[in-house]
């Protein structure tokens, strides 16, 4: 028997199998919400498995015997290779960022170690506090932080803006 396709390919067309398409919509929004619920479920149980945020801090960081956590916040920190996620803290001695992911970093014995990226800056190294924002997209608001050295660190994304700026100034004003 001769081949008569000759190196062409064959192909078998397929219909779709369900009667109904706009059940499957339905389906996938519901799969959907569903994935959404169980993502935020599990975000909130590993929350009250760390105890909280004034648990997370103190164990990032170390706290003095006075020193109270005063608000914290999830925003990102500007860095020359991109924004990094985590959470800023702001206490009675210090503003504090510790990243949601670790980072690679090369160890002085050349193996590779992941360890979250930390700032902290204790409130009387801090020169200024000021808003800015994108001037092509006003949307887009940054809070920069000074320190006496001139070294600036840019915070961006939060939830309320207005609420973080407030105590950002707040806590600059007592760190005086």
């Amino acid at each position: 028997m001769k081949n008569t396709n000759n190196g062409q390919v064959i192909g078998i067309p397929i219909a779709y199998s369900s009667s109904y398409p706009s059940s499957h919509i339905k389906k996938s929004r519901k799969d959907s919400v569903m994935s959404w619920m169980h993502k935020f479920s599990k975000s909130i149980r590993d929350h009250v498995a760390l105890g909280g945020v004034e648990r997370a801090f103190k164990q990032s960081f170390s706290v003095g015997k006075r020193e109270k956590l005063v608000k914290a916040m999830q925003c990102y920190l500007s860095t020359t290779s991109g924004p990094i996620s985590g959470m800023l803290f702001i206490s009675t001695d210090k503003i504090a960022f510790h990243s949601d992911r670790s980072i690679t970093i090369t160890s002085p014995t050349g193996n590779l170690v992941k360890v979250p990226y930390k700032v902290l800056i204790p409130l009387n190294r801090i020169k200024r506090v000021n808003p800015s924002q994108n001037s092509e997209k006003p949307s887009q608001k940054y809070v920069q932080v000074v320190t006496v050295d001139d070294f600036e660190f840019w915070f961006m994304g939060f939830v309320s803006y207005q609420k973080t700026l407030k105590q950002l100034r707040v806590q600059d004003l007592m760190g005086l």
